[in-house]
């Protein structure tokens, strides 16, 4: 089945036959979907009623915040005519049952923005003061950006210049290590390519597309390399002295609940989110607290790869040192060059 046609059967076979639509809703429903430049025919209804139980979701939740039940906020996004099960088959993926041999470590779409740094309270580690934030469309390639991005940096940090990699070179090239394009990957698998192939061609010259293709890697074009790359333990002390010494690294994180999904602001706390089930790649850039520092208010700075239309300019703040929550370093690693 076309997976266009799986995810339309899906939200039909979720939404109930017989929709009931919250007609107060209705503007918000029109501009929503001229902003994200939304047309349906057919399913307009079933797509509608998705949307309104994600919106109600977000709503419920944001009056608990007011509450002081949460410490962070939800808002609608592009993602919101997408039920749960949608998002997670087209937006993220990791294939974890390969995993090369890093060291442990001991002891299309894109936009520039700024890392959202509070100067006084908080350690931003990248020497690149603005990240060109990108939204990976329709492919479950966060592992690819996330890869991506920790090498940009340790060649900045190498050569003094600013060069985007290709992300679509990963895609298109790394399934010997054990990832799967558009449908999953590992960022230690994308390093061990690198090192492998000797070479990742520029973005500018390998653009990103959004699905797989062909390898079509060409040396000339060449901007990194990778010597090695590390694992590093699961210790959230571990992983904040590495973003000190070396910079951001890549990390596992569970990406799957709607609480993610909407993030909008604030430090990112859900009692459900896994440590262990982890299913999207991130980039660690930073970290910091808000108030006392010792009041849970302690969080680590991610950069994700769902545009600036997500999140803080598409960036989230995650809880720190709460038992490696959302697995954040589950499966954490970063290159040298």
């Amino acid at each position: 089945m076309h997976p266009f046609a799986f995810l339309t059967a899906l939200c039909l076979g979720i939404v109930s036959a017989t929709i009931e639509l919250d007609q107060s809703l209705d503007e918000q429903w029109i501009q929503w979907k001229e902003t994200h430049g939304k047309q349906y025919g057919m399913v307009e209804e079933c797509r509608r009623a998705v949307w309104e139980k994600n919106m109600k979701m977000i709503i419920q939740h944001n009056q608990e915040y007011y509450q002081g039940k949460h410490r962070f906020l939800m808002a609608m996004n592009g993602f919101g005519d997408m039920t749960n099960e949608e998002f997670r088959h087209m937006m993220i993926g990791l294939k974890m049952q390969k995993s090369e041999n890093g060291e442990v470590f001991k002891v299309p779409f894109c936009a520039g923005t700024s890392v959202p740094v509070e100067r006084k309270q908080t350690s931003t580690v990248s020497p690149i003061e603005t990240f060109i934030i990108c939204f990976q469309g329709r492919c479950a390639s966060g592992w690819a950006f996330s890869a991506a991005g920790a090498l940009e940096v340790q060649m900045f940090r190498k050569t003094g210049k600013r060069v985007s990699l290709s992300v679509q070179n990963l895609l298109d090239c790394s399934w010997p290590q054990g990832n799967e394009g558009c449908n999953g990957g590992l960022m230690s698998n994308a390093f061990q390519y690198v090192k492998n192939n000797g070479g990742l061609d520029t973005e500018e010259s390998y653009p990103y597309v959004a699905r797989d293709g062909p390898c079509k890697y060409r040396p000339e074009h060449s901007a990194a390399n990778i010597t090695a790359f590390h694992t590093i333990p699961q210790r959230e002390k571990i992983l904040m002295m590495v973003l000190r010494k070396v910079g951001p690294v890549s990390a596992t994180i569970d990406a799957s609940l709607d609480t993610f999904r909407f993030y909008k602001q604030g430090i990112y706390y859900d009692p459900k989110c896994s440590s262990e089930d982890v299913n999207h790649g991130v980039l660690v850039v930073g970290y910091g607290f808000q108030g006392k520092e010792s009041d849970n208010q302690k969080y680590w700075f991610v950069k994700n790869s769902w545009g600036t239309d997500w999140g803080m300019d598409g960036y989230i703040k995650m809880a720190k040192d709460r038992d490696n929550h959302c697995g954040i370093t589950t499966k954490a690693s970063f290159p040298i060059v």
